[in-house]
């Protein structure tokens, strides 16, 4: 994704830091991301949730509230309806530069933003929450020993998220006031409730809630042993594969037409994890794949390795060409199956003295079905036709140029 700084005015005209994440190539939709309460927009979660997208051709803007992060003003003098007001200036903003927000996210705090603020951004067509609160009004949970402080004082310090923060009066007794059944079921977008069943800061609860209070077309994933702020890799790269496979049907992305001379455009293999191998790799705007090493050879093991890739490659190719076959001469093919495994041998015209090695792959091939033995022999004979296997025997050119 290629990242720009991005700044508008909130609510009270305070300028808001936020970030935009652009896909590298044609822009087909834009999302809006409302971190949680008090956090920032640079998040593990956000992070990730917004290169997964981006990847897929959606643009993502992140942004600090009011006082928060990067952004100008005093948190002090916020509440939850100002939250929401941000959310929908930041949605202003990008419509003015003609990208008005497609897909709306929220997590904790700003899912319930994100749910209040949809009714006023017509141009979004889905919602997603992740870890957000029926009501509101249980923040204040967090600092529930700090009220009658705050009460007193009409502001007062507390510590959240490891941090101080100021806490305003206003701030207690708008979000004690906040109702989001409503909006929820006025909400006439597609939604998607993403919760952890072990979250201890907003209960699992508030997602059964939230879920029953809004009308079809609505989903609902749990996210197994995630915490609230979803710190652990594996936990965003799970909420950010399940919302861009499902925003990707909601949104109605339009794929861009494929470059000149490739016809089945181009894949595009990005780091994921800069300490480890863990690669993002995708084709065009829909397909995406994990690429790894074993944990023995230093990668976490979370997709397949490049060799592995190669291999499907080749098992894949088989598997169409013999059904293709097979087809056009209408013979009684059931299933087929191909496994391939890679492996280094010594070239057959080398002494045992040189250590010269190249790469073999086996397939073993399956064919189900009331087949003659004559039309077996065919199919796999038909095999060696593949076009990935001829490209594998042949030689091969590959270009490499440094991108500007």
């Amino acid at each position: 994704m290629v990242p720009e700084r991005f700044s508008f005015p909130g609510h009270d005209g305070a300028e808001l830091a936020a970030r935009l994440d652009l896909p590298d190539g044609p822009r087909l939709a834009t999302a809006l991301f409302a971190h949680c309460f008090t956090c920032g927009k640079d998040i593990v979660g956000a992070r990730r949730i917004a290169a997964r997208l981006a990847a897929m051709g959606i643009a993502v803007l992140r942004f600090d509230f009011t006082g928060l992060g990067h952004s100008a003003g005093e948190f002090e003098n916020t509440t939850f309806t100002t939250n929401v007001e941000d959310v929908v200036a930041a949605a202003r903003a990008l419509e003015a530069r003609g990208m008005a927000p497609d897909l709306l996210i929220g997590h904790s705090l700003g899912g319930a933003a994100v749910l209040r603020a949809a009714a006023e951004i017509p141009s979004a067509r889905a919602v997603v929450t992740i870890g957000a609160p029926f009501d509101p009004a249980m923040v204040t949970r967090n600092f529930a020993g700090a009220l009658p402080d705050i009460a007193a004082a009409g502001a007062a310090e507390v510590e959240l998220g490891g941090r101080p923060v100021r806490i305003g009066k206003a701030f207690v007794e708008d979000v004690s006031e906040a109702q989001l059944a409503p909006a929820i079921r006025d909400l006439d977008k597609a939604l998607l409730v993403l919760h952890a069943p072990r979250d201890e800061v907003v209960g699992i609860d508030n997602a059964t809630r939230i879920f029953r209070a809004a009308r079809h077309p609505k989903s609902f994933v749990t996210l197994a042993d995630a915490d609230h702020l979803l710190t652990q890799p594996e936990d965003a790269e799970y909420a950010a594969e399940v919302i861009a496979a499902w925003a990707g049907t909601k949104v109605r992305l339009r794929p861009p037409a494929p470059p000149i001379g490739a016809p089945e455009g181009i894949v595009r293999v990005a780091e994921a994890d800069a300490g480890g191998f863990l690669q993002d790799v995708t084709s065009g705007p829909f397909h995406h794949a994990l690429a790894d090493e074993p944990m023995a050879y230093g990668g976490t093991n979370k997709g397949m390795s490049p060799y592995g890739f190669l291999a499907a490659g080749l098992g894949a190719c088989t598997s169409m060409t013999i059904r293709m076959y097979a087809r056009r001469k209408g013979w009684p093919l059931d299933h087929v199956s191909v496994d391939v495994t890679h492996d280094k041998v010594h070239a057959q015209d080398c002494t045992p003295e040189i250590a010269s090695k190249i790469d073999q792959f086996k397939r073993t091939i399956r064919l189900e079905g009331a087949l003659s033995e004559a039309q077996r022999q065919k199919l796999i004979e038909i095999a060696d036709r593949c076009p990935v296997h001829r490209t594998l025997e042949a030689s091969s050119r590959i270009l490499t140029a440094l991108a500007e």
